[in-house]
């Protein structure tokens, strides 16, 4: 949870401060609306705002709502400003909390934000029948692995368990391993000390440190080195890390969950993940299915996408029509639920009727549409390798050459889809620069 202080809440600034930290929120200051106003246009995340209430609320939320920030404001004030209160709230501050800070008070906004910002949504019983059992071993200490698909919504399901489980008002801390490169990868989950290495200046503390008490959540982790895995394995065993250029070994206090979107006991018997590790993380398993074979999920995911992007694009929420919905359920979601919202988000600015129409809902593969799965004619007679290329190239370009979601939709890791453009490059292909 990024949050931002704004003002000076009667000088209660630093023990807000301490409270948000406490229970797993990142912290940043701003001493004016302005000041706020330039943190939040500069592309930084933050998904709350508390702000003074004897500052310009009204001003502060109505330049987000006009540069089309959505991120949830909380008005702070002593017991007796009643009325500044009552202003915030009437000008969009969704709560009020009064100073001195109260620890649990805090707690629960943040947690009622991330639950907002990271909501679940469903519909089909299958993944009804998964939350129930996510639901049922959360208050465990014990390891959890999600499997599914790229784009099934892993780590979604994974903050519910964290959200319903003993650790919940803590920090949830989330590494991708197929993002970070295997170099880093290490300094990252277990810290360095200042001089370990060359550029190493001043200590950092790694994500086993920064989740300890709370939930660290290891994703796609059949991308780590085997070599990683050991370090990983004694770290979960022992529970104890080791800094890089560390003297002593350093308790820690996390719960793990991993994902994986390959078959971890086929990824053993290959020799490319421990055994050991494998058996220790799946504890509890906890399998995502694909949209397609949870059909009730899509049209709710749909509409949840519609109201999202209307939303943070100032349009007007509109209906999906029928012949759009069935578009929808006619489609085998190749990418998952990432795929459906990156099609709901550009209907949403496509849309030119009253409602979402059939027109605006543009599906990449048409090869995925039920009843339509033939190989196209212009593929016949070329090479595997020529077919692979024109499409991740072609979806590169659909997705305005954003890596990590053609990535999603492609099935494949980033790490996968880097080594490919690099191949292409070095074949003479012209391949912009990762945004």
């Amino acid at each position: 949870m990024e949050l931002l202080i704004v003002g000076t809440l009667n000088g209660q600034i630093g023990a807000a401060s301490k409270i948000a930290i406490s229970k797993g929120g990142q912290v940043s200051l701003a001493d004016s609306v302005e000041a706020a106003l330039d943190i939040l246009c500069s592309g930084k995340t933050i998904e709350l705002v508390m702000v003074d209430v004897t500052l310009d609320v009204h001003k502060l939320i109505s330049s987000l709502e006009n540069a089309r920030i959505n991120v949830l404001v909380v008005a702070c004030g002593v017991a007796n400003d009643t009325s500044l209160a009552v202003k915030a709230i009437k000008a969009g501050a969704r709560e009020y909390i009064p100073l001195p800070p109260d620890p649990e008070l805090i707690g629960a906004v943040l947690a009622a934000a991330t639950r907002e910002n990271h909501a679940l949504i469903y519909g089909d019983k299958k993944t009804e029948a998964i939350l129930k059992m996510a639901k049922q071993i959360a208050p465990s200490e014990a390891s959890v692995l999600l499997t599914g698909s790229s784009g099934t919504g892993k780590e979604i399901f994974s903050r519910f368990v964290h959200d319903n489980s003993k650790r919940a008002n803590q920090k949830f801390v989330a590494v991708n391993c197929a993002a970070i490169p295997e170099a880093l990868l290490e300094s990252e989950l277990f810290g360095y000390e200042k001089g370990a290495f060359t550029g190493a200046v001043a200590r950092r503390i790694g994500k086993f440190e920064e989740a300890s008490n709370g939930t660290l959540l290891l994703d796609e982790i059949s991308e780590m080195d085997i070599g990683l895995q050991a370090k990983l394995l004694r770290a979960i065993q022992e529970k104890e890390i080791d800094r890089l250029g560390g003297k002593a070994p350093i308790k820690v206090d996390t719960r793990i969950i991993a994902t994986s979107n390959r078959n971890l006991e086929k990824c053993v018997a290959d020799g490319t993940f421990r055994q050991d590790l494998y058996y220790r993380l799946n504890v509890i398993n906890l399998n995502i299915p694909d949209l397609k074979d949870r059909p009730g999920d899509i049209i709710v995911l749909a509409k949840h996408f519609i109201k999202k992007y209307s939303e943070l694009n100032d349009l007007p929420m509109k209906d999906l029509s029928s012949k759009a919905e069935e578009m929808l359920l006619n489609y085998l979601w190749p990418g998952n639920v990432r795929e459906l919202e990156n099609t709901m988000h550009r209907a949403v600015l496509l849309s030119t009727g009253e409602e979402i129409d059939e027109n605006a809902v543009i599906l990449q593969d048409k090869t995925a549409i039920k009843g339509n799965n033939e190989i196209a004619p212009s593929q016949v007679g070329q090479t595997v390798a020529a077919v692979e290329r024109k499409l991740i190239l072609d979806t590169l370009e659909n997705t305005s050459w954003n890596r990590s979601t053609a990535a999603t939709i492609l099935g494949i890791s980033i790490r996968t889809l880097r080594n490919k453009l690099k191949q292409y490059q070095e074949e003479g292909y012209n391949i912009p620069s990762s945004n």
